[in-house]
């Protein structure tokens, strides 16, 4: 399949991705513009994560200070998630499947639980919402369940998936825009770095599980959000391979977009093949038919009726040959056009965290920075389509977004800001 027909299936998914995104990114930007208003913003407290071991940022502290802090972070940041990216290839590598699956529902059950239940009691404190402690844990402990029960369990509609897929990233989020600016914005830039060696480069942890788990013809067990539904995915089941992958790592998780094939397809494929075969045996016996009545005339011994029967198996064999080759160009058209998108958890928190930090300087900038972050998710699917092979999702729309942003608050805003105060219009 070429790329011009891949562009033209691809549009419904790649909606079908932006629409949860954009949700997630203005759900963040809504908590974080509530709760950094003036008369919350005295009581925030910077936060002690493993994005920020080395350096507390204070606003005391110079420019060079607050830069030199913000890189020791970063750098061991990403040296943090480098060691679980291998250790999780490791454990991967031999087999321990079975606890990573429990360790990622554990993830789940604390990001819900403890991460969510912090910024509900934020949320409630700060509108004054009459509930008691008990009422509180109780829908806490009810929402935390569901959550877990929605995301790994099967037989749970996909809508309630998704939306407890884009829950996640947005508590996820909401606690990394609790990082100092400085921090932020360079451990975005480092995070887009590291996911565009940890995919692309020879020996990248990211690039050796997606190859280890395709070798295996198995999926990799992560947090994605599911475009579209997918039976076989959802069912337990596996295809015959991974498809595509664009690969993140967030939070100690493992985090893809990737292409999957549908079982309807699979279904599709098998009457294609019955049919297909079918068709070439009556093609056979005709042609067997036609030798037959070329060659009788010319025959009359034994070694006669040896010759022909070599020429009917040579002609039986190339007649095979071809018939296995369009069979299996028919079998790629059929996937490529019952492929849909899986979008990692991680994308969804780091571009949310974008535009968190921006919600905290003004509205033009978020609009700003938004816009840059889907232009970069969508030429980055655009290249996932017509390249077909494994894409980091990150570098691209942290890039445009981190331009804009400085872009937006250096330039766009004082001249705005200017023509507006003097009455001007343009």
């Amino acid at each position: 399949m070429d790329g011009g027909s891949i562009l033209e299936t691809i549009g419904v998914e790649i909606i079908g991705v932006m629409s949860p995104v954009s949700i997630c990114m203005f759900l963040v930007v809504l908590i974080v513009y509530t709760l950094s208003s003036p008369s919350s913003s005295d009581n925030q407290q910077v936060i002690r994560t493993a994005a920020n071991l080395i350096y507390l940022e204070s606003s005391s502290d110079t420019t060079t200070q607050k830069l030199e802090g913000a890189l020791l972070n970063a750098v061991v940041f990403v040296v943090l998630i480098t060691l679980v990216t291998f250790l999780l290839v490791i454990l991967y590598y031999y087999r321990f499947t079975n606890f990573l699956k429990y360790y990622i529902r554990f993830s789940a059950f604390f990001v819900l639980g403890s991460m969510g239940g912090s910024i509900f009691l934020t949320l409630i404190q700060h509108f004054n919402i009459p509930i008691d402690s008990f009422t509180f844990c109780l829908l806490l402990f009810n929402f935390t369940i569901l959550g877990v029960i929605s995301v790994f369990s099967q037989g749970v509609p996909i809508l309630l998936n998704q939306m407890y897929m884009v829950a996640l990233g947005i508590i996820v989020a909401a606690w990394f825009t609790k990082l100092p600016e400085w921090t932020t914005w360079v451990v975005l830039v480092a995070l887009a770095l590291y996911d565009l060696v940890a995919v692309l480069a020879p020996g990248g942890p990211l690039k050796m599980l997606v190859e280890l788990a395709s070798s295996r013809d198995e999926e990799l067990p992560a947090l994605v959000y599911e475009a579209r539904p997918n039976v076989g995915s959802r069912s337990g089941s596996r295809g015959p391979n991974l498809g595509l992958l664009l690969a993140g790592f967030s939070d100690g998780d493992l985090i893809e977009l990737q292409v999957m094939s549908s079982s309807e397809n699979v279904v599709q494929n098998g009457r294609g093949v019955n049919e297909m075969r079918s068709e070439s045996e009556e093609i056979d016996n005709v042609r067997e038919v036609e030798i037959e009545g070329e060659m009788l005339p010319l025959m009359g011994s034994s070694s006669n009726e040896r010759e022909r029967s070599v020429v009917n198996e040579e002609i039986r064999e190339s007649n095979e040959s071809d018939r296995g080759r369009v069979l299996e160009r028919e079998i790629e058209e059929e996937e490529e056009r019952g492929r849909g998108i899986k979008l990692g958890l991680g994308d969804f928190v780091f571009y949310s965290v974008l535009v968190g930090r921006a919600a905290m300087y003004d509205l033009m900038t978020v609009y700003a920075c938004y816009l840059a972050i889907i232009s970069g998710l969508g030429c980055t699917l655009i290249l996932l389509a017509v390249c077909r092979h494994a894409l980091p999702a990150l570098p691209i729309s942290i890039a445009l977004g981190v331009i804009f942003y400085f872009l937006t608050r250096l330039l766009m805003e004082p001249f705005i800001v200017g023509t507006s105060t003097n009455l001007l219009m343009f």
